[in-house]
C-alpha cells in the first residue's frame, strides 16, 4: 500500500496528547497527517475545515478510547469515511484504551485493530507497517 497523501486522524478532544503524540511520529516518518488541535485557526469555522480535511485526506485513522465512541463528532466523521467508496481499506482503527467501539460503529470489529494499549513503539511500528514504512524507534 502507497504512503497516503494525507491521513486525517479521528479523536476525542480529550485524547489530544495521545493524537499528538502519534501525529509528530507519522510527520517523522514521511506521512501528513491532519488532525483538528494543530490545523484549525482561532477565527475559522472548524467544522468547515474538519469537511473540508476530510475531503482531501485518502485515509482515517480513528483513535478509539472510551470518550472517542461517546463523542458525536467522532462518530460523524467515521461515518462520512464509510461512506466514501475511496476510503475503502483505508481506514484504520487505532485502539488507545480498551472500549466498546461497537457502540461507535458496528464496522470496526471487521477492520484490523491497531494495538497501542500496552506499547506505543509497537503500536506505531504495526501502523506504519500498513502502509510499507519502517519504524525508526526515538521517532515518538
Amino acid at each position: 500500500m502507497p504512503v497516503p497523501d494525507e491521513v486525517f486522524l479521528s479523536h476525542s478532544s480529550a485524547d489530544r496528547a495521545f493524537t499528538a503524540r502519534l501525529g509528530e511520529v507519522l510527520r517523522r516518518h514521511g506521512v501528513p497527517v491532519w488532525y483538528s488541535d494543530t490545523n484549525i485557526l482561532g477565527a475559522q469555522q472548524w467544522h468547515d475545515e474538519i469537511g473540508a480535511a476530510l475531503r482531501r485526506c485518502d485515509w482515517l485513522v480513528v483513535v478509539l478510547t472510551p470518550e472517542a465512541v461517546a463523542s458525536r463528532w467522532v462518530k460523524r466523521e467515521l461515518l462520512f469515511a464509510l461512506q466514501q467508496d475511496r476510503f475503502d481499506g483505508r481506514i484504520a482503527p487505532v485502539l488507545c484504551q480498551s472500549c466498546n467501539h461497537d457502540e461507535l460503529s458496528w464496522t470496526l470489529a471487521s477492520l484490523q485493530m491497531v494495538d497501542f494499549r500496552e506499547d506505543f513503539d509497537r503500536g506505531c511500528r504495526d501502523l506504519l507497517r500498513i502502509w510499507g514504512i519502517g519504524y525508526v524507534p526515538g521517532a515518538s
